[in-house]
């Protein structure tokens, strides 16, 4: 049986400290939680005041491995997700990969050594935890993010809003539209991208790989993918950016430029946010029923709990367009 010295020698640390980590009794640094973890992942650890746990069928708690909680995005899905846990007597465990690969598979290891009844994962870029979920038959469902068939998942319509809103503005007579894409190897990107070609395969305008650039999910390198389209030779009129971060880096990066929008641009983006109402100018964007999701993802893990040998669920809710002005239809 392994013990909290092995755990300990593993990680190179002291006994006592592993047991900190464990409980949550003193503050430990981010790097001794990791090492840790890992070697809680690593030896298969299970903790004593766990392990008493193993006779019940169910500790009634759900884990939640999400990252990005600079995200509005995440971080209303996160408190939506948390409502219904409690709604249904469940205790929410949350735990941040940081959409990396080898975080997620170490944070979803010790969820399962903690042995929460279930878990709710929005899977990195090649995620390594998939497989180690699927080998030890862990009730699971994929939010947002809808990589695998193999588990239950529920997301919203990407790819046909992507393309009504790219319609949008080729009916207002842009032809030169830049997309800002999100990270690579994303499904959520695949499908955005998917209906930003789509729109313009619908309407004969040709595609332009120029016009089509990585913003990493994120503001920063949307700022500079703004720049970049800015300087082309046959800049676009107008941008789609593919989540409310990038939103936000392009509107720095145009007021940077000092281009007027919509006047000078039209800038429309995917996610809607409490204060792009209140932006000058406001912004349309497609808007994700973002509570809905995490409520449903919750009922259908308890579903999955409940009813573990049921045919796997793919669930998509559909996002709805917010017109304000500006793509300057308004």
């Amino acid at each position: 049986m392994v013990t909290m010295d092995d755990v300990a020698s593993r990680a190179g640390v002291s006994t006592s400290t592993v047991s900190h980590v464990l409980n949550g009794t003193r503050k430990v640094s981010a790097a001794t939680v990791q090492a840790v973890q890992r070697a809680i992942a690593e030896l298969g650890y299970i903790p004593n005041t766990l392990a008493r746990s193993l006779a019940r069928s169910s500790t009634s708690t759900i884990g939640v491995a999400i990252s990005a909680l600079s995200n509005h995005y995440f971080s209303e899905m996160v408190h939506a997700i948390e409502a219904e846990c409690t709604k249904h007597g469940f205790m929410m465990l949350f735990v941040d990969p940081r959409d990396d690969p080898e975080q997620e598979l170490r944070v979803v290891a010790a969820l399962h050594h903690r042995r929460v009844d279930g878990i709710l994962l929005a899977p990195s870029t090649g995620s390594k935890a998939l497989e180690y979920l699927q080998a030890n038959e862990m009730p699971t469902v994929l939010v947002d993010r809808m990589m695998s068939e193999q588990f239950d998942q529920i997301g919203v319509e990407n790819t046909q809003s992507t393309q009504a809103l790219v319609a949008h503005l080729i009916e207002h007579g842009h032809r030169r539209i830049g997309f800002i894409a999100g990270r690579a190897g994303l499904g959520t990107t695949d499908e955005r991208v998917a209906g930003y070609r789509a729109a313009l395969q619908a309407a004969g305008v040709a595609f332009d790989p120029q016009l089509l650039v990585s913003g990493g999910s994120s503001s920063a390198p949307a700022r500079a993918a703004t720049a970049q389209l800015l300087g082309l030779a046959a800049p676009p009129t107008a941008i789609m950016a593919g989540n409310n971060l990038m939103t936000l880096g392009a509107m720095h990066a145009l007021r940077d430029a000092h281009i007027d929008v919509p006047g000078q641009m039209a800038l429309v983006g995917f996610d809607d946010f409490d204060w792009a109402d209140f932006f000058v100018p406001r912004l349309t964007l497609i808007a994700q029923p973002v509570k809905e999701l995490g409520a449903r993802a919750v009922q259908m893990l308890l579903q999955r709990m409940a009813t573990p040998a049921a045919p796997v669920q793919s669930v998509r809710l559909a996002p709805s367009l917010q017109y304000r002005n500006s793509c300057g239809c308004i």
